[in-house]
């Protein structure tokens, strides 16, 4: 975990067994296809101020909440050995902060730019950490993660534009290092560490899950008094307990 804590990353090999991993492959297929027949499978690319037409033409598809889809991603953040990590990495107490698919499809897959995660949900000790889980062999063809070492410990960046990426200048789309990976590897880093991929070029399909997790006594960052980010399922404990669960319970408005 000194290595972690160093370079804000950890690459955690063969994870999830062939079975978790079909298990979540077609649970991705099978929420793709539910969303074309609900009208509702729109494209997530990213959408900066440094985008050209090239790129308003690649695709990348981006689904939250997903064990609200299928069990066998519930399973798959519970994971006890999954846990175990967290657990030294974050503190005795973990929580679920939200979960999102991302795929990139053959050949035009889009990009990420090099970003933080943090001003999408920013918690004032920076406890949040990401748990990417790769349910295909990921590297630089199909648009694999990278990482730039021991950004994390900069803390928040100023981002440009209105998509929260960092300046291109001083991070380039090649910044830091690829991180190739097998599926069933579990890429791990902290919410500040500096990340981003590259575009699909090849011919195969490059499917991620992402799960974020926090301690919950890490107080989130309101704006207007508000949490911005609240999926559903936010909060569920992973281990330990909630100390501040009547303090900070999440309160929704239902509409029929």
């Amino acid at each position: 975990m000194d290595t972690y804590a160093e370079q804000g990353y950890l690459l955690l090999k063969g994870l999830y067994d062939q079975a978790e991993i079909e298990a979540m492959r077609n649970a991705v297929d099978a929420i793709i296809a539910r969303a074309d027949a609900a009208g509702r499978n729109g494209n997530h690319a990213w959408r900066g101020a440094e985008q050209d037409e090239k790129q308003a033409e690649l695709v990348l598809k981006g689904f939250h909440d997903l064990p609200y889809n299928d069990a066998a991603f519930a399973r798959a953040a519970t994971k006890p050995e999954l846990v175990a990590t967290l657990v030294e990495l974050i503190g005795p107490n973990v929580q679920l902060h939200h979960t999102k698919m991302l795929v990139k499809p053959p050949a035009n897959g889009a990009p990420f730019p090099m970003h933080q995660d943090y001003p999408f949900f920013p918690h004032a000790r920076h406890s949040v950490t990401a748990v990417s889980v790769h349910l295909d062999d990921a590297n630089e063809e199909n648009g694999c993660l990278r990482v730039v070492p021991g950004t994390h410990t900069l803390g928040p960046i100023d981002e440009v534009g209105d998509a929260n990426e960092l300046s291109p200048t001083e991070y380039p789309p090649d910044a830091g290092i690829a991180i190739p990976a097998e599926a069933g590897d579990a890429l791990i880093f902290n919410y500040l560490t500096v990340h981003g991929s590259g575009v699909n070029r090849s011919e195969r399909t490059r499917r991620n899950v992402l799960f974020q997790y926090r301690d919950p006594e890490d107080e989130p960052v309101r704006r207007g008094a508000v949490e911005e980010h609240v999926d559903w399922g936010a909060g569920f404990m992973v281990a330990g307990v909630n100390p501040v669960w009547f303090e900070r319970r999440p309160r929704f408005t239902l509409q029929a």
